[in-house]
């Protein structure tokens, strides 16, 4: 492919970018093989794909059936190179998966995207969090959305998404039976009346395929919670609910808790960032060690616990043997809570990997560390309903 694409830079007069040629050399030829060309590369200073380098590459990718993944985030593409990646898409690309994310693009872009997935059967994730599409960009994306019937992953967080572009896609999720996972957070509500939370617990109530929800830094309050537990009563699909960064309190939590001890599916709940305290904590302890709980992750990062609270949680994970994640950290740990915590990471019911805290001991004190693991941010695609995204979970 590097030689190739040496050939088309040559004949079209575009000028080598480094970068692609070098990760094009260091591919093998095989089957469903993703380009990683994203220009945050830890390892390496790299040079960042530019509107041109994407017409290149996307003429070199014509007709080839290998590749089937390509990350191209943190580069600086616009809504041009989007362009020349929409016709890539009509032209019977073999592209499963694709990868936008912190590029330059705006509404004409997602537009253009938008009109190339009406008719696109291959494609199945699409990446654009971290681009400034706005409000009619995402009103787009939900008009393909009741055409398109293959995508299977939509992430739109950090757009500049507003109440009706949110509110849209959730309307249209009551209908779209192929979409299995989607990430709307950090959109600019400027609304008090959580309109969109309505709209999401009706989505929730009737919608049998959604698996992953990410509805982070919405500004959720326990109002809020409560409308979207009436529609999480009724789903049998979700298995991955993500409410970090939002307003809720022990009164919202206790909503949730209710859902909890009845919901056979619902196994990750994200609550980092939020306000539940102890009596929120207490609150989910009840759910936690209820029968019908399948809880398997939970993380109560930075909530204003307490050692009531941490205490409970750590009790309820003695009952409860599903439970085997726990994220705890930024909240008061007291003496008895790191006890408590060194003495389920020593009896392995909490695995060091699967906790964000370790314990050590001064004079005779136990304290505990953090330890650098977080709840993983996607769901983990191999146990899924989600065929065809094989991408492993990051954590």
């Amino acid at each position: 492919m590097s030689e190739f694409y040496a050939s088309v830079c040559a004949e079209h007069e575009f000028k080598i970018n480094t970068h692609i040629l070098q990760v094009l050399e260091e591919t093998t030829a095989a089957e469903d093989v993703t380009l990683k060309l994203a220009g945050n590369n830890l390892l390496r200073r790299v040079q960042r794909l530019d509107d041109g380098d994407v017409l290149a590459l996307s003429t070199c990718l014509r007709n080839n059936r290998c590749v089937t993944g390509l990350d191209v985030g943190y580069n600086n593409i616009t809504d041009e190179g989007v362009g020349h990646l929409a016709d890539f898409l009509q032209d019977g690309s073999a592209l499963r998966s694709l990868d936008l994310t912190f590029n330059d693009i705006h509404t004409d872009g997602a537009e253009v995207l938008a009109n190339s997935l009406q008719c696109n059967s291959t494609l199945l994730s699409l990446r654009l969090s971290g681009n400034k599409i706005g409000n009619r960009g995402a009103m787009h994306l939900a008009r393909m959305l009741q055409v398109n019937t293959t995508l299977k992953e939509l992430e739109v967080a950090d757009c500049d998404l507003a109440t009706q572009s949110v509110v849209a896609l959730a309307i249209v999720l009551k209908s779209n039976k192929t979409l299995c996972s989607v990430d709307v957070s950090r959109p600019l509500l400027f609304s008090h009346q959580e309109e969109w939370a309505t709209h999401f617990s009706q989505m929730l109530a009737v919608n049998g395929s959604l698996v992953e929800l990410h509805l982070g830094k919405m500004g959720l309050t326990d109002t809020g919670m409560e409308r979207l537990t009436q529609g999480l009563w009724l789903n049998r699909s979700l298995r991955y609910l993500d409410l970090r960064c939002n307003r809720v309190t022990r009164d919202g939590v206790r909503h949730l808790a209710a859902v909890l001890k009845q919901n056979p599916t619902l196994e990750i709940v994200d609550l980092s960032a939020n306000r539940i305290e102890d009596e929120g904590a207490v609150c989910l302890s009840e759910a936690v060690a209820w029968p019908g709980c399948a809880l398997r992750e939970l993380s109560v990062i930075s909530n204003n616990i307490r050692t009531e609270g941490l205490l409970s949680l750590a009790q309820a994970m003695t009952v409860n043997t599903t439970l085997d994640h726990m994220y705890i950290w930024g909240n008061r740990l007291e003496e008895p809570v790191c006890q408590a915590f060194r003495e389920l990471i020593a009896s392995g019911r909490l695995p060091p990997g699967n906790t964000d805290v370790s314990a050590y001991e001064v004079d005779g004190r136990v304290f505990l560390a953090e330890a650098f693991h977080s709840l993983r941010r996607r769901y983990d695609r191999t146990h899924s309903t989600m065929k065809g995204l094989h991408r492993p979970a990051a954590h």
